[in-house]
């Protein structure tokens, strides 16, 4: 039977879970929201250089190569800050992840615990029901944990897929420059 004292925790526990969480998405924000102003700050910088370098061309031929040579760091530039970008996301699923597994485990715990002691207090006969509804919670726990080892199979291949591109446009960038 729950008391006030159980619920008073429950809804203790919901807030503190809810403020950490909270917390974490406040901190992959605070990353991108420094990664942005680093990006930014260099994009600035880099474009004063370049105007200054387009000025200082004496000939189309030298501009053209310096117009490629831009680009291809430019190419570079966004792989790099894509990288980043994907890595802070990938921290904070990480942790949401990790988050929601531990609260399903604590949630099924909790709930065999009640059908457990519902049980106890069922009347004579019952248990073939009550084996039932365990047999029924097991399936859909397993069925819960294979969605949760596909959803990671496919975020894995997209990680794979994602570092794959990455990597051919930094080495095809480089293999113009060089």
């Amino acid at each position: 039977m729950l008391n006030t004292a159980d619920f008073t925790a429950t809804q203790q526990a919901n807030l503190d879970v809810l403020l950490g969480l909270s917390a974490k998405a406040f901190e992959g924000v605070e990353q991108i929201t420094a990664l942005n102003l680093q990006a930014a700050k260099a994009s600035l910088g880099d474009a004063a250089e370049a105007s200054h370098a387009v000025l200082a061309a004496k000939d189309p031929q030298s501009l053209l190569a310096l117009q490629t040579s831009l680009m291809q760091g430019a190419a570079e530039k966004s792989a790099a800050y894509g990288k980043q970008v994907y890595a802070i996301a990938t921290a904070g699923k990480a942790d949401f992840e990790k988050f929601a597994a531990e609260q399903v485990a604590g949630l099924q715990s909790s709930f065999m615990a009640a059908v457990d002691a519902a049980s106890k207090n069922a009347p004579e006969g019952s248990g073939s029901g009550v084996a039932l509804f365990k047999s029924a919670i097991a399936t859909a726990n397993n069925a819960f944990d294979s969605l949760q080892k596909a959803t990671r199979q496919a975020t894995d291949a997209a990680e794979a897929n994602f570092t794959a591109v990455s990597t051919s446009v930094t080495k095809a960038a480089k293999a113009k420059r060089g």
